[in-house]
């Protein structure tokens, strides 16, 4: 440690920023168990216990919003976390560097316009007046007001804005395979079909696997910001989520206590799916094992 004391007085920096913003706000996890006034403080609080818990759990629309948490976030991993995988193997198939340049920039832009940004352009696209899908279509229907059609919204804007950035880990991966792998698989006659499946995506299994865990992890974990700026009085039978719930509660209306206590039920949840889905990975492979 002294011989590279520079080094440990850099890692300060971001091991602060952790405990200070991570960690030290966990004290305040307690206001989900107390009918917490800002005037009395946390610990001036009156201790409730799982009270909000049971009001949440019995709340009318519990079930609806443990449904269309799930399905947003199952929908968007099933369809969404191949995608990358197979823009990535396409990409480090092609053979002119430059084409192969502007690809990339081309499919990582989306991922740096702003999710209000995306919303708005959503809406345009969708509107019944003039939307260019409704123009394509030949239709004039209002698609936002419609719950049938919120998921395929809300997953197919994820896959576009986030498919792009999410290659660059598979790519990093494939560029440091040997490529006297690639030689000796075409002179034993090896398609090019089969020098995916044998040595590409061999290579890619540990990485998918890690991202798959840490997809788990975050299930419950719907982009609120993306739902907030899509819903309507219309769509809520698909759009209401816990993340959005949350706010309206915690923000809105000013029930901390109560707020805390969904968004402390959802954690919990989250943590559950991670462990449980790294057993399971870890029972496959134990170099994915990471708890």
């Amino acid at each position: 440690m002294l011989d590279n004391w520079q080094l440990y007085l850099m890692l300060l920096i971001p091991v602060a920023l952790t405990i200070i913003y991570k960690y030290i706000p966990m004290y305040g996890i307690q206001i989900a168990f107390r009918d917490y006034k800002a005037s009395k403080g946390f610990t001036g609080s009156e201790w409730v216990g799982f009270e909000w818990f049971l009001r949440f759990f019995s709340a009318p629309t519990f079930w609806r919003m443990i449904k269309n948490t799930v399905l947003l976030s199952l929908f968007s991993l099933l369809w969404g976390f191949p995608i990358p995988i197979i823009l990535a193997l396409m990409m480090n198939q092609m053979r002119f560097h430059r084409f192969k340049r502007i690809t990339q920039t081309v499919l990582y832009a989306p991922h740096f316009i702003s999710t209000m940004v995306i919303c708005g352009m959503i809406r345009i696209f969708l509107s019944p007046s003039g939307g260019l899908i409704n123009l394509i279509a030949g239709t004039s229907i209002d698609f936002l007001t419609e719950s049938s059609a919120f998921r395929t919204i809300y997953i197919a804007s994820g896959i576009w804005q986030d498919a792009g950035w999410g290659i660059i880990v598979y790519m990093a991966t494939l560029a440091n395979v040997d490529t006297a792998l690639y030689e000796a698989a075409k002179v034993d006659g090896a398609s090019l079909f089969q020098r995916i499946i044998h040595i590409d995506i061999p290579e890619l299994t540990s990485i998918m696997v890690l991202n798959l865990i840490m997809s788990a992890g975050g299930l419950m974990n719907v982009a609120f910001e993306k739902v907030w700026l899509l819903q309507t009085d219309l769509n809520k039978a698909a759009s209401d989520v816990i993340a959005v719930y949350v706010y309206q509660q915690g923000i809105e209306r000013a029930k901390y206590s109560y707020s805390t206590a969904v968004g402390l039920f959802n954690t919990v949840i989250n943590i559950i799916l991670l462990i449980v889905v790294n057993k399971i990975a870890g029972k496959i492979s134990e170099d994915t094992s990471f708890i």
